[in-house]
């Protein structure tokens, strides 16, 4: 029997393992990075080891450290999440060379899955080698690892080259494994996987399908089960090609099979030979504990010869701290509060007053609704996050509301190339005109004192905000029955909650502000100064750093001097194991480069500046 169990992870994932264990009356043990020494997943752990230093290379990819603190911790049993050594077979074999449970399936299936190339092969799909006009496009991707790491969608041979040195070396940093293939790309094909789970007595169970095709960057960000709009037959037949291709490995434990879907055809993608991301929406469908089971597995128990029925359907929204509006670029700072209403499954690596970090991916929470039909389901998720109280970085939330209620997906005629059509319009601003004066008013609670001298009417109060890059003017009046704005009538007003009422209609505004940034509702604001201090003087063409991260890469032939056009990549950024590809705004030539590979960088640093030809 599994008495202890060692988290080989951080963030969200580590925190679902350890509830499940504690439910069973299994100790837990967390490693963290320096940068995560505060975090939740290493707060929740019945003990906790520190890795030193911040790099996911230093620290969490570091599997002879992780077996070390195993066995200075007591730990009997490894979970290795997802991600980072989940799918290597050498830490696998380094933690049963400890004398320690794998909770995993055997390194040789690691190693025949987990490479897709390798997979490929296995199921008879071979991945291009000679790339042609033909070809195009094409998906350069990892090798090793996945959650859009390492994947290049590319649409012209003149780019093949530098976006397979782009993807190695994201590959690299994020998996410890720069390898990268390249298959064709299937314009809007469905993403369909199916959740596999084996035993050790010959059991393999195929439990139902998810559909991921909301993705950005390859990375899924709506995942339902089962997959909607599927035959019988086609259903049946992924089923059959899952449970073939664990079989060929002598799979053991929690794996995924996934397919790309074109009508009536399935075209084999990969094995993930490990717990998925979206694994919760199969849980909450099937009623099973995944993790539990896993650890089942592992202590050598047989599956029941068949699976539990299905019932209902479930969706799962990620909740990312990123702007969708701007490329995606993930965002930092403090998460002052996180709460979702609802009866939803809440899965998250942080909890109030947790800082949001440079280092790691920007997920901070998957929401889960479950309900008896596809419908209810969607409903339930998107009255859930478009409620939730989430103060602190900006994050993708109203994306995920829109992409909910938006008609392609309630109808179930999604693909993945849904983003692609209609992120303009799912980003587009659409703030609540009353949340600026909520917010004006909330603050001036209280700072009106009135003297017998005055007599006449105010003067108007003035405020301004900044809502979604765009300035709005707020205008008040202290009066002796209190605070009045033109066209409102104010019901209530202190520093928390605001009531206002127009053509008898009135609204509730709950209002936290943390120094110039207000939260209204699920409005978020930036306060503007009085009287503003002059700007930075920025030269035209000057290129300023979108988020905090580091700079990995310098494009060859990038020097002060030269001639570039535009469009063509200068620089990398890495942040959140992403790394983001800065351009050159116009054609000319690049007067300053101030941007260093390793160089760490803030928002706005400015890297390199391209004077535009005459």
């Amino acid at each position: 029997m599994i008495t202890s169990v060692l988290v080989a992870n951080r963030g969200e994932i580590a925190c679902r393992i350890a509830r499940t264990c504690r439910d069973l009356g299994i100790a837990t043990v967390a490693v963290h990075s320096d940068a995560d020494a505060g975090a939740l997943h290493a707060r929740v752990a019945d003990t906790a080891v520190r890795l030193p230093g911040s790099a996911p290379a230093d620290t969490y990819l570091r599997g002879d450290l992780i077996v070390k603190a195993a066995l200075a911790a007591g730990a009997d049993a490894v979970h290795p999440g997802y991600g980072f050594l989940s799918e290597n077979a050498d830490f696998a074999r380094a933690v049963r060379d400890a004398g320690l449970v794998w909770i995993g399936p055997p390194p040789e299936a690691i190693e025949a899955m987990a490479s897709k190339t390798r997979a490929k092969q296995l199921m008879g799909v071979a991945p291009l080698t000679d790339v042609t006009e033909a070809d195009l496009p094409v998906l350069v991707k990892a090798a090793a690892g996945g959650g859009g790491r390492g994947m290049r969608v590319v649409r012209a041979l003149a780019d093949l080259d530098a976006e397979l040195a782009a993807a190695r070396a994201e590959a690299a940093s994020a998996f410890g494994d720069g390898e990268v293939f390249v298959e064709p790309y299937l314009e809007n094909g469905r993403h369909v996987e199916v959740q596999v789970l084996a035993d050790t007595h010959g059991t393999v169970w195929a439990l139902g399908t998810r559909d991921c095709s909301l993705q950005r960057r390859h990375q899924k960000v709506i995942e339902e089960a089962p997959a909607p709009g599927l035959s019988d037959a086609l259903t049946e037949e992924l089923h059959t090609l899952a449970v073939r291709a664990a079989r060929a490995v002598g799979y053991v434990g929690a794996g995924t099979v996934e397919f790309l879907v074109a009508g009536e055809r399935a075209h084999f993608l990969e094995m993930n030979t490990r717990l998925q991301v979206e694994h919760p929406v199969t849980e909450e469908v099937f009623g099973v504990d995944l993790v539990a089971q896993q650890i089942r597995v592992a202590e050598g128990h047989a599956l029941d010869p068949e699976p539990p029925a299905p019932r209902g359907h479930a969706v799962e929204a990620r909740l990312y701290a990123e702007d969708p509006a701007h490329d995606w670029a993930p965002q930092t700072g403090r998460l002052h509060r996180l709460g979702v209403p609802g009866a939803v499954r809440l899965d998250t690596g942080y909890t109030d007053g947790d800082d949001v970090g440079v280092h790691y991916d920007p997920m901070l929470a998957k929401v889960v609704a479950h309900a008896p039909t596809r419908a209810e389901a969607v409903r339930k998720l998107a009255a859930a996050l478009e409620r939730a109280v989430i103060h602190g970085p900006v994050t993708n939330r109203d994306l995920l509301v829109r992409s909910l209620r938006h008609e392609e997906f309630a109808q179930a005629r999604m693909d993945t190339g849904f983003y692609d059509r209609h992120l303009p319009a799912l980003t587009a601003p659409a703030p609540d005109p009353y949340a600026p004066l909520a917010a004006a008013l909330a603050d001036a609670h209280g700072r009106s004192r009135f003297g017998g001298w005055r007599n006449v009417p105010s003067q108007p109060q003035v405020k301004r905000y900044a809502v979604n890059g765009q300035e709005h003017e707020v205008r008040y009046r202290h009066t002796r029955t209190g605070l009045t704005a033109d066209g409102v009538t104010v019901v209530h007003a202190d520093a928390s909650l605001v009531i206002l009422e127009t053509d008898g209609v009135r609204r509730r505004y709950e209002v936290a502000r943390y120094g110039d940034r207000v939260h209204v509702g699920s409005t978020a604001l930036t306060a503007l100064p009085r009287f503003p201090a002059p700007e930075a003087d920025h030269a035209p063409g000057s290129l300023l750093a979108p988020m905090p991260g580091t700079v990995v890469r310098i494009a060859e032939g990038v020097a002060e001097g030269a001639s570039v056009e535009a469009g063509r990549p200068l620089l990398w950024l890495e942040a959140m194991k992403m790394q983001h590809k800065i351009t050159a705004p116009t054609t000319g030539t690049l007067t300053t480069l101030h941007a260093r590979e390793g160089q760490q960088v803030e928002v706005g640093t400015l890297l390199a500046v391209v004077e535009e030809a005459p």
